[in-house]
């Protein structure tokens, strides 16, 4: 089924991801950095399996999952602001951040567990994608958009259960140079909900605080390619920037709510935001 004709597209390709020169690690430190990640994948099973045990330990022992998991790719996180996206247990919060690489979900879950907004061929990445889906992630086929007001009826009613739930509004990914206009649907469900909203800024860079493109998952390229370019990488950090909640009240509409989050995901990482024509954002 061919895509509509607004769907969310990133000028971002190739030439984004493989320009520039960046510090490489040996072939004996990638060969480490798989068997690393590939025993923290399969150690998932078992986290996935011990649920119904770990019970209240449960979330501390996903979150600890998900850190070595972005370790195990050689992957620094560094953290900025508060550091819960969730400031009250039981509150439900809206989770809105930029999207740049695959790791983003892996790294916001190394912060704090959260269901997951995320596109529906996700759930065809081998073993990642079942792990991703037993976390309690929510997919969306954003070419049918007829399931979309099904989608934000569920995300409202998870919301107003109290759980957080993360989604990248852009609705594709981009290099980290530039951003992408925060398209509002998915933010409705935080207006019915009542819920507040929490911006996230994600950005990857390296030791001398450049932007690490290669670290971006752009275009039509597959997951292996992007995984590579991530495991031959130097001193890869990623920045996360957990920014001040966007309180219920402070937008009286979806896309004010949109504009609120995405100035202050810009803001915190100095990057322009793409220009989009109007009636697109509109009907968003």
């Amino acid at each position: 089924m061919s895509a509509h004709a607004w769907m969310p597209q990133s000028p971002c390709g190739p030439s984004c991801v493989t320009g520039g020169t960046f510090r490489r690690v040996s072939a004996v430190r990638v060969t480490l950095r798989v068997l690393s990640a590939l025993t923290v994948l399969l150690c998932g099973l078992l986290v996935v399996a011990a649920k119904p045990v770990l019970r209240a330990n449960t979330r501390h022992a996903v979150r600890r999952w998900f850190a070595s998991l972005v370790r195990g790719f050689g992957v620094r996180i560094e953290l900025h602001g508060e550091p819960k996206f969730q400031a009250t247990p039981g509150r439900g919060v809206l989770v809105v951040s930029n999207h740049v690489s695959w790791l983003d979900s892996l790294v916001l879950n190394a912060v704090q567990p959260m269901a997951m907004v995320a596109k529906q061929d996700i759930k065809g990445w081998p073993l990642l994608g079942g792990l991703i889906s037993a976390a309690g992630s929510v997919f969306i086929d954003r070419e049918r958009l007829s399931r979309l007001p099904s989608t934000v009826s569920d995300l409202s009613e998870a919301l107003r259960a109290g759980l957080a739930i993360g989604t990248n509004p852009e609705g594709t990914t981009w290099c980290g140079i530039s951003s992408g206009r925060f398209r509002p649907a998915l933010l409705q469900s935080a207006l019915d909900a009542g819920v507040p909203v929490r911006p996230v800024a994600i950005r990857y860079r390296v030791a001398d605080g450049t932007t690490a493109r290669p670290a971006a998952f752009v275009g039509t390229e597959d997951l292996v390619t992007a995984m590579r370019r991530v495991l031959r990488l130097r001193g890869l950090v990623v920045e996360v920037h957990v920014l001040p909640e966007i309180a219920p009240g402070r937008a009286d509409t979806r896309r004010e709510l949109a504009l609120l989050a995405e100035a202050e995901v810009a803001a915190a990482l100095g990057t322009t935001v793409a220009l989009h024509k109007e009636l697109d954002f509109q009907r968003a």
